[in-house]
C-alpha cells in the first residue's frame, strides 16, 4: 500500500515532471532548437546528370518572442551555410496565434527574409495565414495580399499558379508554385460554408513547356493526391508535423488526410512528397517531438 508521504512524492514528481515538459514545449523547443533534416533522392523522370540542392523554409509565423525578425534573420544565416543551389520559402509568414507580445510587421519579416541568398534565387509561395490575416484580401476575394507585396518589395518572387524555368549546369527544371489551397475564409459575402482555395494545379502546369523534371511548390500537402506523375517532387509545409509528435504520429494534423501528409517524405504510386516540419508556431506557441527545422533536399 502507498503510503501518503508516497503519495505526495509521486505528486511531488509528477508536477515537476509536468512543469519541466510545459518548460520544454513552450520554451525550449520552439524558441531554441534549429534541425537540419536532409533528404536525398533521385525522383522518377529526373535528368541524369542534374544535381541539385534545394532549402526549403516553412511556417515562419513571424511574432514576438516566437520568432522574432532577429530570429528570423538569424535562420535564414544558417540557411545560407547549407549549400543551397536554390531556396524556397513556403508560405506562412504571418503570425497564426494571439499569445503573443507583439506583432511582426510584414516590412520585417520581410526584409529578415531578404538576408537570403542561393545561385538560383529565393522564390516563394504564400500559405493560409498570409490570406486569413489580409482583411482587405479576404473582402475582394483575390488580388495581392501584404505578404505577396512585402516579399516583392525585397527582391523575391512570389508564385501564385505560376512555374518558372531554372537551369543548373546546362540542365533546366521547373518550379511551380501553387496559390494557396484554403485562402478565402467562409463569409456570407461569397456565399461560401467552407474555405475555398485559390490554387490551379493544371493551370500552373500547364505553362510548363518541355520535358524538364518539375518541382511543386505547394503550402498545404493535401494537394499531393490530385499532383500528376509529370511532377517530380512536391515540397509542402503547414502541418507544422503536427506541433506535437509522439512515437513517430501526430494526435492533431490541420489536413483531411489526417496522419497520412504530416511530415517527412512520402512516396506513393512511383510520386514524392516532402513536408517540412516548419519553423514558427500557430494556435498555440507549443512544440513537442517536432523541433524547428530547416529542410535539405539533394535531387540526383
Amino acid at each position: 500500500m502507498i503510503t501518503r508521504r508516497g503519495f505526495l512524492k509521486f505528486l511531488g514528481g509528477g508536477v515537476g515532471g509536468m512543469m519541466a515538459l510545459g518548460g520544454y514545449s513552450f520554451a525550449f523547443e520552439p524558441l531554441v532548437r534549429l534541425n537540419v533534416t536532409r533528404y536525398t533522392l533521385t525522383p522518377p523522370g529526373w535528368t541524369p546528370g542534374l544535381k541539385l540542392r534545394v532549402v526549403a523554409l516553412a511556417d515562419i509565423h513571424a511574432c514576438e518572442p516566437w520568432m522574432s525578425a532577429s530570429r528570423i534573420a538569424s535562420i535564414c544565416a544558417h540557411a545560407n551555410t547549407l549549400g543551397g543551389d536554390v531556396t524556397v520559402l513556403l508560405g506562412d509568414y504571418a503570425t497564426g496565434m494571439n499569445l503573443v507580445t507583439r506583432y511582426v510587421h510584414s516590412d520585417e519579416w520581410s526584409k529578415a527574409l531578404a538576408t537570403l541568398s542561393a545561385p538560383l534565387g529565393v522564390h516563394a509561395i504564400l500559405g493560409n495565414h498570409d490570406w486569413w490575416e489580409d482583411k482587405a484580401a479576404q473582402q475582394i476575394g483575390s488580388g495581392d495580399t501584404f505578404g505577396h507585396r512585402a516579399l516583392r518589395d525585397v527582391g523575391i518572387p512570389v508564385y501564385g499558379n505560376q512555374a518558372v524555368r531554372l537551369e543548373k549546369d546546362g540542365h533546366g527544371f521547373w518550379l511551380a508554385g501553387l496559390e494557396d489551397q484554403l485562402a478565402l475564409l467562409p463569409g456570407k459575402k461569397w456565399n461560401r460554408q467552407w474555405m475555398t482555395g485559390l490554387d490551379d494545379l493544371d493551370g500552373t502546369l500547364a505553362q510548363v513547356t518541355d520535358n524538364a523534371p518539375v518541382i511543386l511548390l505547394a503550402h498545404e500537402p493535401d494537394i499531393f493526391p490530385q499532383v500528376p506523375k509529370r511532377v517530380s517532387l512536391t515540397l509542402s509545409g503547414h502541418t507544422h508535423g503536427g506541433q506535437v509528435r509522439l512515437f513517430g504520429r501526430s494526435p492533431v494534423v490541420p489536413s483531411r488526410f489526417g496522419d497520412r501528409y504530416a511530415y517527412g517524405h512520402v512516396v506513393e504510386n512511383d510520386r514524392n512528397i516532402i513536408i517540412s516540419g516548419g519553423l514558427g508556431c500557430s494556435i498555440a506557441p507549443i512544440r513537442f517531438g517536432s523541433p524547428p527545422e530547416i529542410v535539405v533536399i539533394d535531387l540526383g
